[in-house]
């Protein structure tokens, strides 16, 4: 075989590749860019390069070995114009709804028949067109992946040495997330203007100790979680991201240092989720036992494909293991928030009233959870603390991007629904420390062993957010120490 003819069978088998690499590579980068803090591990890696670029390429010259090869060269062009482009889009549409909707799939097998038939003599272009997308789409990721693996943790290292911390008092303590629960004294004012509230009545039949004017400190479920669990404050800086910060799920479910004390004191932990969000990206999970498993969880998911209810693996945890004791993490993603992006809310009445229908939803699963708790584990501490507010008042999420100065709407953002079933319904005369998510196991500590010395590095209770509009892009606290509109850029 002479040179000439081994360049040519080369190009031959070049070409179908290149096609192949072509229609997934803008498309993996592009994911990568707006998901990176949910596929940030090696096996995503892999799965990903598997997926959007082995798969196409190697199929390209399957189907051109196999099917193409005898097809006239006119013909040939057609079916791989077709094959690129409809690949190529069902690869964005993958990315952008993180599964197949068949309406969109019937719309790009038509926008690919006629750009193959109108462009079918101008495939190479087509492809060099994609590769020139997915060298644009590198100038974004590059910098965020080298800013995200630079990242210092430090903000994590506790003040003192609470994770030595020894608990005198050993209840089962159980702690329920509502998503997005606003506070009661907040209901019944601001956006939400509620005559009346009915899960407040069940809660003080229950003994619960009801905690007015609780917040978060930050405005989504990952960096408000982040923040509760590690009890330390991590001011968003992790990027512009609405939602998804590096390591936060690993964080949450795996190793942070609330689980650690619970641990240290033989504690056997439990996770329960009405959804996959917190194990979306397939985190090791640091719990002794989880109703999902990793295993379970697509490569590319939006954390809500799957679901289940949390009554059973409750009822079923609460059996085992009888001598020990155990800590429980139930969440429950009700009533939940406005939407997160302008397209896909409607008006503020709508989402108020959605968000309504939801409240009544997330009491009517709150009331079956703590009915099981406290029918099983009568001297349980259990504590109900929603992540975030509603935000109802908003017609998205985003909003809070934009400078305000809105006492209302900030409240019902960061407004978080704080309730305790304190063991023989006794107290702690310092539960007034208790004004955001971030001290509160830090009182539940305190609480546990007796020790009030934890108390003297309580994190500031202040709210933060991420501003884009309005004032120089940043992190700013929005609301003080005593839940007072402010505007600091921090």
């Amino acid at each position: 075989m002479t040179k000439k003819t081994t360049k040519k069978t080369a190009n031959k088998l070049l070409a179908p590749f290149l096609v192949g690499i072509a229609t997934g590579l803008y498309p993996v980068i592009f994911y990568y860019t707006n998901n990176y803090a949910l596929i940030n591990s090696t096996k995503h890696l892999l799965y990903f390069i598997g997926f959007f670029l082995v798969v196409p390429s190697v199929g390209f010259l399957i189907a051109d070995k196999l099917f193409l090869k005898k097809q006239k060269a006119e013909r040939k062009s057609l079916i791989l114009t077709f094959l690129n482009v409809s690949a190529f889009l069902m690869f964005i549409q993958l990315c952008l709804y993180t599964s197949v909707q068949w309406l969109f799939t019937l719309i790009i097998i038509v926008i690919a028949g006629v750009i193959a038939w109108f462009l079918r003599a101008h495939l190479k272009k087509i492809v060099a067109f994609q590769f020139l997308l997915a060298l644009i789409a590198l100038f974004s990721l590059i910098p965020n992946v080298i800013s995200q693996l630079n990242y210092s943790d430090t903000w994590k290292e506790q003040p003192d040495d609470i994770e030595a911390v020894v608990f005198t008092k050993r209840p089962n303590v159980y702690y329920i997330q509502p998503d997005g629960y606003v506070n009661f004294s907040e209901l019944v004012k601001g956006f939400y203007q509620l005559e009346e509230i009915p899960l407040k009545p069940y809660l003080e039949e229950k003994r619960f100790t009801q905690y007015p004017d609780v917040r978060s400190n930050y405005t989504s479920t990952l960096s408000s979680n982040m923040a509760t669990f590690t009890m330390k404050h991590h001011y968003n800086n992790y990027g512009f991201n609405f939602s998804e910060l590096p390591d936060a799920r690993a964080i949450i479910v795996n190793d942070n240092p609330v689980l650690r004390i619970f641990k240290n004191n033989n504690y056997k932990t439990h996770f329960i989720a009405e959804h996959s969000y917190i194990i979306a990206n397939k985190p090791e999970i640091g719990y002794d036992r989880c109703n999902f498993s990793t295993s379970e969880i697509a490569y590319i998911n939006d954390g809500f494909d799957q679901r289940q209810e949390v009554l059973p693996p409750l009822k079923k945890y609460l059996e085992e293991d009888p001598e020990a004791s155990k800590f429980f993490f139930i969440e429950i993603f009700k009533p939940g928030h406005v939407p997160a992006m302008k397209e896909e809310a409607k008006s503020k009445t709508f989402e108020k009233d959605k968000w309504l229908v939801n409240l009544g939803m997330a009491d009517e699963k709150l009331r079956a959870v703590i009915d099981v708790i406290v029918e099983n584990d009568p001297t349980a501490l259990v504590m109900i603390m929603s992540d975030h507010g509603g935000s109802v008042g908003l017609t998205h999420m985003l909003e809070t991007r934009t400078r305000t100065d809105s006492r209302d709407k900030l409240i019902s953002t960061y407004s978080t629904n704080l309730a305790i079933r304190w063991p023989e319904n006794n107290a702690p005369d310092f539960d007034d420390k208790m004004k955001t998510g971030i001290n509160v196991f830090r009182v539940l500590f305190s609480y546990l062993s007796d020790d009030t010395k934890y108390l003297e590095h309580l994190q500031e209770d202040s709210s933060f957010t991420y501003i884009e509009e309005g004032a120089p892009k940043g992190v700013y606290k929005v609301l003080d120490e005593n839940g007072e509109v402010t505007f600091e850029k921090h």
